[in-house]
């Protein structure tokens, strides 16, 4: 989830099969670089665009980027994050979704889109002790 948040973060679309021709130490170093200010993020983008092309010989595609992502919106639980709570039987106070860590909020975001398996969002729930 580390690496997701930083590709939705700086704007590339990483595919699963680009992922695993990377060897563990470049994985590593994908989860720890920093990716949160301006000069991070595009640091973090060529880096990972040098990989993909380095290993496939052609570069990722573009993400769109939001300009102000709902993990980091402390004022509102996003809605498919409510609902895949109340589905769970799980009932989120907004106090309890500001104290989550950006990563956190994060992840409940993308394990409660629809469509989406989600399988983890009660485990996560839980590992968040939300529950």
């Amino acid at each position: 989830m580390q690496v997701r948040l930083k590709l939705d973060t700086c704007g590339v679309k990483l595919k699963l099969a680009h992922w695993h021709q990377f060897n563990h130490a470049q994985r590593q170093m994908l989860v720890v670089l920093p990716c949160q200010s301006s000069a991070e993020i595009q640091a973090y983008r060529n880096k990972l665009q040098d990989l993909v092309l380095e290993h496939t010989g052609s570069v990722p595609k573009d993400l769109p980027i939001d300009p102000e992502p709902a993990w980091l919106r402390e004022t509102m639980i996003p809605g498919p994050v409510e609902e895949k709570a109340q589905e769970v039987g799980a009932k989120l106070a907004l106090g309890q979704w500001q104290q989550l860590t950006p990563l956190q909020r994060f992840a409940l975001i993308k394990l409660s889109r629809p469509g989406h398996e989600n399988r983890n969002f009660l485990p996560a729930i839980k590992e968040f002790k939300l529950v």
